[in-house]
């Protein structure tokens, strides 16, 4: 009767073992080697501007079924409103009708810049439709002055006016900015410019 040789059985056991420990250790260092590149961190880039440098917000009382529009003029561009919503410096983002076409029921308008070129700016308002039939429309402009230089946007006026007829266009404010984009001091007036019509 001839003996089983245990020792050899014992090896075949150690090396398949060790084997399989090589292979495991093997695919953890590639899965951990591969993590970071799975979902890399992002970083955030500044290496542009940032839109808005000018905002020309309006707001009228959301009762009113009214649609005020808002008319904006950089310098050297041509006026943007309802009917030209993008020029070379301002874009009209939100033409509110009044509760026509309107899920937000917010009676509300704004126009931003990209840039702030030199010289003078125009801002103006006109009562295109009031199905509410109520007069005088209260309204509110607000405009602000981002320089990327000086930290949040400054408030360059904040206008409440009345409009009172259908067709009526009002220029609430007019300022000028020098080269670096700062409000040149004493520019801000409200001399009446029409934009609707100056193209």
């Amino acid at each position: 009767m001839h003996g089983i040789d245990f020792a050899d059985n014992n090896d075949d056991s150690t090396v398949f073992r060790d084997v399989i420990m090589l292979a495991l250790l093997g695919f953890v260092t590639i899965v951990i080697l591969l993590l970071p590149h799975i979902n890399p961190p992002t970083v955030a880039e500044a290496t542009t501007d940032p839109p808005g440098n000018v905002l020309v917000e309006v707001r009228w009382p959301d009762e009113f079924d009214s649609d005020v529009d808002l008319w904006v003029q950089a310098p050297g561009d041509l006026p943007v409103g309802y009917s030209n919503t993008g020029g070379d410096v301002f874009n009209l983002l939100r033409d509110d009708l009044g509760h026509s076409k309107d899920v937000t029921n917010v009676n509300y308008e704004v126009a931003y810049s990209r840039g702030t070129p030199a010289g003078e700016y125009t801002v103006n308002l006109h009562l295109y439709r009031n199905n509410a039939g109520r007069f005088p429309i209260p309204v509110t402009v607000q405009v602000s002055l981002k320089n990327r230089k000086k930290g949040p946007p400054a408030k360059i006026a904040l206008e409440q006016v009345e409009m009172r007829r259908i067709g009526e266009e009002q220029t609430i404010v007019r300022f000028a900015l020098d080269d670096e984009g700062n409000l040149v001091p004493g520019s801000v007036h409200h001399l009446p410019r029409g934009l609707r019509t100056a193209r």
